[in-house]
């Protein structure tokens, strides 16, 4: 069978290098079972948004050519692991729309066929144990451009690297004393060659195992071995891996191993404005710089979940970004807008004014609610409607007034006439300011006829502006948060310098006093709306109560007024 006669289970040909390798393999009969991938978190911290690009890699690989995709734990240093990243990393996987089912493993799990796979090495004459230090083991390693020194025990007879290792295991050693190293050759131009370490003595007790073991094997050790010892037929990796290929295919090659895994590598996502070090991640967390792991301001699938994004937005991005072999960074911009298109498709819409300034409809009846219906989602008729209060005294965004207006503005102004959303028409009359000569209230009057948004005169106006009853207005303080970084590649800094530098002081504002719809008094901690004009509000799941929802903005609409003049000022020449 040929590449071009091999299709994925959706009965459409490879769309990407991983597939067309994949289709390759299995028309060679190179997985005679079937497809397996696997994806191989460290339980020693939250997944984030590069992580969601994996996920959507490993298990859509799977998927779309009829194979499994196994979840295994690399937990081989107790030091950073804990049983609570375990339970969160399987939640978010799940939260993402996928899971493994019975496939679940723990490298833990592998240790005893790992240690036998070493005692394999040292009995071909392949591994040796090494009583240098970490310092002294990097100093014998040489660099780039100079090759390495041979261990002064590298050439220990079998039968006592076979002891040493025995007693390593055994707990006679203390930690740092003495490593396990594979014996390849310390001149290979690749440095991962250059006898890498296998074992260390780590006498700490693992979530799992208890104090089973004071020896844990690296990553590079544990990695290819799990992927032959549970059946993985494609270890697909991003590219930082790419060097550790060979010394991958050498341990298979040199064991006993059960299967022989392909291991593919593929550029891992970068977003600007973001960080997914874990390192720094964990920084931002200790150090107090945000609220936790799952700020809503963090890259977490936990943040970016409580933010607001949906599984199906992270998943449509990641489709859209696509499998390279070459690394770069993404612009926010379309992680944003696969958001809003998400959105606005499912989010109801509200009302809701968060800078009010009042208008007074001074021919409007005084004491008199009139119910107006309100569309709840333009792009779902099974939404239906709503009815919301007006009257005579209402709240609109102090941004939509200007006393002098610029020519295209549509909003309200002085003797100028708006639509209120699914109301009348009104026109401003009067402006009251108070003695500092800020402006407090809007004088208007309503044109009666113009409920149904066409006058009898045939009339139009170009601005409808969203408003809420002040009577009936439900009172909250909103956060808006923007990026926490406020520049595009935050890790980007001169010497000297801290990413930390890098961030933004306004990344989150709190505005008190916002006069929301009163229907958002009963919004259920979890969801999302609209807020007409404004952008995408999520009552937030943690800080929210009963009867007294906490919203936070999870994404704004494409372009506002405000965003307009600010490029349009910043693009002006600077007068002298």
């Amino acid at each position: 069978m040929t590449t071009s006669e091999t299709t994925s289970e959706d009965g459409e040909g490879p769309r990407n290098f991983l597939e067309v390798a994949v289709a390759e393999d299995l028309a060679a009969g190179r997985a005679p079972n079937g497809v397996v991938t696997r994806f191989p978190p460290e339980p020693n911290g939250y997944l984030h948004v590069g992580h969601a690009k994996a996920i959507c890699v490993d298990f859509g690989i799977a998927a779309r050519f009829g194979g499994a995709c196994n979840l295994r734990f690399d937990d081989t240093n107790p030091t950073k692991e804990e049983a609570e990243y375990v339970e969160a990393i399987m939640e978010d996987i799940r939260w993402l729309g996928f899971d493994w089912g019975e496939r679940l493993y723990y490298a833990s799990g592998f240790f005893e066929e790992l240690y036998g796979f070493a005692v394999e090495l040292i009995e071909k004459g392949l591994a040796y144990v090494c009583d240098l230090s970490a310092e002294e083991t990097r100093e014998y390693r040489g660099t780039v451009t100079e090759p390495g020194r041979d261990s002064p025990y590298r050439e220990r007879s079998v039968e006592e690297n076979l002891d040493l290792f025995a007693r390593m295991r055994a707990g006679e050693f203390p930690d740092g004393t003495r490593t396990l190293r594979a014996k390849i050759d310390m001149a290979a131009p690749n440095l991962n060659l250059r006898d890498p370490v296998l074992y260390r003595i780590l006498h700490a007790h693992h979530h799992r195992t208890g104090d089973d073991w004071c020896i844990y094997p690296m990553y590079d050790w544990a990695h290819g071995q799990c992927d032959a010892l549970e059946g993985v037929t494609h270890s697909l990796c991003t590219l930082e891996f790419e060097n550790h290929r060979p010394l991958y295919d050498w341990f298979l090659a040199n064991i006993t191993a059960p299967s022989t895994p392909r291991q593919i590598e593929f550029a891992r996502l970068a977003v600007n404005f973001t960080i997914t070090s874990k390192r720094k991640l964990l920084r931002l967390v200790e150090e107090g710089h945000v609220g936790g792991w799952d700020d809503p301001r963090m890259p977490t699938l936990r943040g970016m979940r409580r933010r607001g994004y949906t599984p199906e937005a992270i998943r449509a991005f990641c489709d859209t970004v696509g499998v390279t072999k070459f690394n770069a960074r993404i612009d926010m911009v379309v992680l944003e807008n696969h958001l809003r298109d998400d959105l606005n498709r499912r989010a109801e819409r509200r009302m809701a004014v968060l800078r009010p300034l009042k208008v007074v409809i001074t021919n409007f009846p005084e004491g008199e609610t009139e119910m107006r219906a309100a569309v709840n989602n333009p792009e779902d008729e099974s939404a239906g409607s709503r009815e919301v209060p007006l009257t005579r005294e209402v709240w609109i965004e102090r941004d939509d007034f200007r006393e002098e207006a610029p020519r295209k503005f549509f909003r309200l102004a002085p003797g100028r006439e708006v639509r209120l959303r699914y109301a009348y028409y009104v026109k401003c009359d009067e402006v009251v300011k108070d003695a500092s000569g800020e402006v407090v209230e809007l004088r208007c009057t309503y044109d009666p006829e113009s409920g149904d948004g066409t006058p009898p005169d045939g009339r139009k106006v170009k601005g409808i502006l969203h408003w809420v009853s002040a009577e009936h207005a439900f009172e909250a303080d909103v956060k808006l948060y923007d990026h926490l970084f406020a520049v595009p590649e935050p890790e980007v800094v001169p010497e000297g310098a801290d990413f930390f530098d890098n961030m933004n002081p306004g990344s989150l504002e709190v505005l008190t006093g916002c006069k929301l719809e009163p229907s958002l008094r009963d919004a259920v901690p979890g969801s999302t709306y609209q807020f007409e004009r404004v952008g995408y509000f999520h009552a937030d799941p943690v800080e929210s109560k009963p009867g007294a929802p906490a919203f936070h903005r999870t994404v704004s609409l494409r372009d506002t007024w405000a965003k307009i003049e600010k490029r349009q000022a910043a693009a002006a020449p600077t007068k002298r």
